[in-house]
């Protein structure tokens, strides 16, 4: 497909884009490029492959869900100005 510089323009136009001629013609030769690469990719047969999420058989890299740090209340109300067993007391705000 062979992408022209109107095409570009109108696509512009929809996007509300302002492109200078330099951009427009620099654009038209990139997507112009980038669809031929997909009409190349389009020729490719592809019905005997099996699809897949992963170009590698790659395995769960994530680290194991656990607690490494306990929170413990002491520790973290020390500085707190005033408490009420483990939680914060504030001064009441709404009559």
């Amino acid at each position: 497909m062979k992408l022209t510089r109107a095409d570009v323009e109108r696509v512009a136009v929809l996007a509300r884009l302002r492109l200078t001629e330099a951009e427009v013609n620099d654009l038209t030769a990139q997507l112009d490029a980038i669809l031929a690469y997909m009409d190349k990719l389009n020729e490719i047969y592809t019905s005997g492959v099996a699809p897949f999420s992963h170009a590698t058989d790659a395995s769960n890299a994530l680290r194991a869900d656990k607690v490494t740090n306990q929170p413990d209340a002491d520790a973290l109300l020390a500085n707190a100005p005033d408490r009420d067993g483990t939680y914060f007391k504030v001064p009441k705000i709404i009559e």
